[in-house]
């Protein structure tokens, strides 16, 4: 079903919020991952404000759509989305990383309620989901598996294993998002490891791939639409993103994968969100 225009709009807002409440918690956290949590917000608004079959007030709902999250150092993202949704409070993303906090540095399954795995090795997210909706469609169950992974943990041999699991397989219930942003934490990917021809390799391994403008909200909920009609293979989305994406002094810069801004560059990097999305204002204002 296509987007309105005011439903494109609404989710664009809440992606303008949830970047604010991401730099908001990484200052008071002191320490975390900045670029990739910007370049997300988009797709992480894509799925908990629309494409995601869930009930925040029962987060263990049997039939949600369960979301894994291999890259977990971009967390702040996803716990960002889970509060504006309605998880718990957006205040609570004031505690990211502080010691008893449910939202630590990566995410852990038994502290927060609709988180499906623990992460932080990267490339066994892949494995995790496609193990998941296996078992899903052995038991004849109805909900769609979802897996957002980095392109650096492209490098891992385990990813490469999971993708070939899957294509055997025909999961045709899992869809993977790979973020498409060419950074990892010591370079440009195609310096450190290249990566391409990305699609081909996965084409190779029995998938369907799709390739999206990751800031493009509408075009990612299409390209997820036809995830779902795609029968007999599993689906793979390419999404585009710009790390950092909204703060024009910092992004496609890769030393800023796993730093923190402090309050004085929170001040420059929120006043650029919103001067750059002054057509579409945070629902903070």
């Amino acid at each position: 079903m296509n987007l309105t225009d005011e439903q494109t709009r609404d989710i664009e807002k809440k992606a303008a919020a949830i970047r604010e409440t991401i730099i908001d918690s990484l200052v008071a956290a002191g320490s975390g991952h900045t670029a990739g949590p910007l370049g997300m917000a988009d797709i992480f608004a894509a799925f908990y404000f629309h494409i995601l079959n869930h009930k925040p007030h029962e987060p263990l709902w049997e039939e949600r759509d369960r979301l894994f999250l291999s890259n977990g150092h971009i967390c702040p993202v996803r716990y960002a989305a889970m509060a504006h949704a309605g998880y718990f409070p957006v205040e609570e993303c004031l505690t990211l990383r502080k010691f008893g906090s449910r939202l630590q540095g990566h995410p852990e399954r038994t502290m927060l309620p609709a988180v499906e795995t623990t992460s932080g090795p990267l490339g066994s997210g892949l494995g995790q989901a496609a193990g998941y909706a296996y078992a899903a469609r052995m038991d004849g169950r109805k909900f769609r598996v979802y897996c957002a992974m980095s392109d650096g943990e492209q490098d891992a041999g385990n990813t490469w294993e999971a993708a070939m699991f899957a294509g055997n397989n025909k999961l045709s219930n899992l869809t993977a998002v790979m973020d498409r942003n060419n950074i990892q934490i010591n370079g440009m990917t195609e310096n450190v490891m290249p990566l391409e021809p990305l699609s081909d390799k996965y084409r190779a391994f029995g998938w369907h791939v799709l390739e999206v403008d990751g800031h493009n909200i509408a075009q990612f909920i299409d390209a997820v639409d036809e995830a779902k009609a795609i029968y007999e293979k599993p689906t793979i989305i390419i999404a585009h993103t710009i790390p950092g994406k909204g703060v024009p002094e910092i992004e496609f810069d890769y030393r800023w994968h796993g730093k923190p801004p402090s309050a004085e560059e929170a001040k420059r990097f929120i006043h650029a969100l919103r001067t750059l999305n002054g057509k579409v204002k945070s629902e903070h204002e």
